[in-house]
């Protein structure tokens, strides 16, 4: 029998915002990095952060300026920010608690364990150097309730409404980072090709957990081009927009099955597939970065939207 609308809802918004909360603390990692370089755009850096979060408009709500010590703590756990870490844990457990029955013993655990410990640990002050250990145990924490999931998840309608869940936030998180974070490391009237530091490019790949599989690939040489095909096209990369997809449409297609219905969502993500697929870094290049990714995280937005849609989130 079918899930019910509100319970495939609530296992989606789990592993959104469980994935949320990892890709927070991955790019929050990366700011910090480029921090300590003591290079005279640290601010700037900190504020590219809270572009490449989509959350620069609700932090400018808040604050007057741009301080780190602001944007660390609105990103990490300000309450006011639904896309924080400690928002977006606290969202993830209330769509667990609202699922649990749908949810192995296992997953439930490792989903409140890490809500408890992040609450407790993100509700403290943060002082002088903890920045990097308190990111290391969201993403040890975000890494559990994955490594439970994936290891005793049945693969049923359940297994694929919280596979959509992960994916379709991952897609999106990668899309926005390549997008903002290229632009902004651009040198004025610079383009696609050019020359750049290697630790702001190790930066790109590092927000996205891609640094060291990037160097087997590439033999650890950066180069803008190929930094663009590993995150866009490479379909072994497990956070590029080509892989998300793949596992998109499988997810997709068992969904089909189940039910016995095809949706505007089934078309939708087989044609971003199809132009993942048989598109080329070059192709993206010529046509322009920018352009390719707006577009894509238009018919990426839209495709969330028929899911819920199609599946009756809302009923």
């Amino acid at each position: 029998m079918a899930l019910l609308g509100r319970t495939a809802q609530g296992l989606f918004w789990m592993q959104r915002y469980i994935e949320r909360a990892e890709n927070m603390a991955r790019l929050m990692d990366a700011g910090l990095r480029l921090s300590l370089t003591n290079l005279p755009s640290d601010n700037d850096e900190w504020h590219s952060v809270l572009t490449s979060a989509g959350v620069e408009s609700l932090f400018k709500t808040k604050y007057a300026d741009f301080e780190p010590q602001n944007i660390i703590a609105f990103l990490l756990s300000d309450l006011d920010n639904p896309s924080s870490i400690l928002s977006s844990i606290e969202t993830a457990r209330t769509n667990g608690r609202m699922v649990r029955t749908a949810l192995t013993r296992d997953v439930w655990e490792s989903l409140n364990e890490g809500w408890i410990v992040l609450k407790r640990r993100l509700g403290r002050p943060l002082k002088d150097g903890e920045l990097p250990a308190v990111l290391e145990l969201v993403k040890k924490h975000t890494s559990n309730m994955r490594g439970a999931f994936y290891g005793t998840m049945l693969r049923n309608e359940t297994f694929d409404f919280c596979n959509l869940g992960t994916f379709i936030e991952r897609a999106d998180n990668t899309a926005r980072i390549l997008d903002v974070k290229y632009w902004l490391l651009l040198p004025e009237h610079s383009s696609v090709g050019s020359s750049f530091d290697n630790l702001q490019w190790g930066s790109i790949l590092r927000s996205v957990s891609a640094h060291r599989s990037y160097t087997w690939v590439y033999n650890a040489e950066y180069r803008p081009i190929d930094i663009i095909d590993f995150l866009i096209f490479n379909k072994r990369m497990p956070r590029s927009l080509a892989y998300s997809y793949e596992c998109i449409a499988e997810s997709l297609g068992y969904l089909a099955e189940t039910h016995g219905a095809f949706h505007s969502c089934h078309e939708t993500s087989e044609k971003i597939r199809q132009s993942l697929k048989k598109g080329t870094v070059e192709e993206v290049v010529e046509t322009g970065l920018h352009e390719f990714l707006t577009d894509f995280i238009s018919s990426h937005n839209r495709l969330a939207i028929e899911i819920a849609q199609s599946y009756r989130f809302y009923a």
